[in-house]
């Protein structure tokens, strides 16, 4: 027992095979066949001749970055002072007075150990940090800017990892101030960390930082995250002082910063 070929049917509604094709059907077949085959050929010679700039001017920031902290004056990295709109509590404006600069070096005591050890994947370039304190002098903020050896794909792995694992929510990996002798934050140390906040950036080989307290020494029991610290109705003490809100406003303002010099770096002249 056999089968035929099953049929169809053609304009006139007659059975017609469906294995047949006629000769004009052929004809423009080909053509669509060859038609589809230039403009898929096209797109890709477009594409090889134009490059990838996106992505090459995001390797352009990339670099130019990493190298600010050698190419940038500290004033520009560090303004002497820095103005907060909107950045305490209650959308408050802020401002802050720089009180000083720590040598830039590596990251050789900089950090308590635990925090050490998660930063190591990226390596450590070079390290810049100031202290900050507000209008009041009530309070002081260490800033830093780790300059990481990592390349893009490092910087990620970090970045996905501090947000899965919560990491910059964390009290053991809270970041070391930089207590300044002579001035209002000379004893900022690890004890007096009341709140602090660390973003690690994934378009520059840059890790910000800030951690904050009271100018008057006093030790910390509890400190928060200074996500925490902003939420409305917290009541911890560095919530209540606005720490949260310090921290925050001069981490986002130095990071500002650095994304603005790293742009400016890699603009092409005219």
């Amino acid at each position: 027992m056999s089968l035929g070929e099953p049929e169809g049917y053609d304009e006139n509604a007659r059975p017609r095979p469906f294995g047949r094709r006629s000769r004009s059907q052929m004809v423009a077949a080909a053509a669509c066949l060859v038609l589809g085959a230039g403009l898929i050929g096209g797109a890709v010679t477009g594409s090889w001749l134009t490059g990838d700039s996106e992505g090459s001017d995001a390797r352009q920031g990339f670099a130019a970055a990493g190298g600010l902290w050698h190419n940038v004056p500290v004033d520009q990295l560090f303004p002497p002072t820095l103005q907060g709109k909107g950045a305490g509590p209650g959308d408050a404006d802020r401002s802050w007075t720089r009180i000083a600069v720590a040598p830039d070096g590596g990251c050789k005591g900089a950090f308590d150990p635990l925090l050490r050890k998660v930063l190591a994947p990226v390596g450590c370039e070079r390290l810049l940090r100031a202290t900050y304190t507000d209008a009041t002098q009530s309070h002081v903020t260490t800033v830093g800017l780790l300059f990481t050896e990592a390349d893009a794909a490092g910087m990620a792995a970090l970045a996905r990892r501090f947000d899965t694992e919560r990491l910059d929510r964390r009290t053991d990996l809270m970041p070391l101030p930089y207590p300044a002798k002579g001035t209002v934050a000379a004893g900022f140390g690890a004890e007096q960390r009341a709140s602090w906040v660390i973003s690690v950036l994934t378009d520059a080989p840059v890790v910000v930082y800030a951690v904050t307290g009271w100018a008057d020494g006093r030790t910390v029991d509890t400190a928060l995250p200074a996500e925490e610290a902003m939420e409305s109705g917290a009541t911890a003490a560095p919530a209540q002082a606005g720490l949260g809100h310090e921290a925050r406003g001069l981490a986002d303002r130095v990071e500002r910063g650095l994304r603005k010099r790293a742009g400016t770096a890699t603009e092409q002249p005219s």
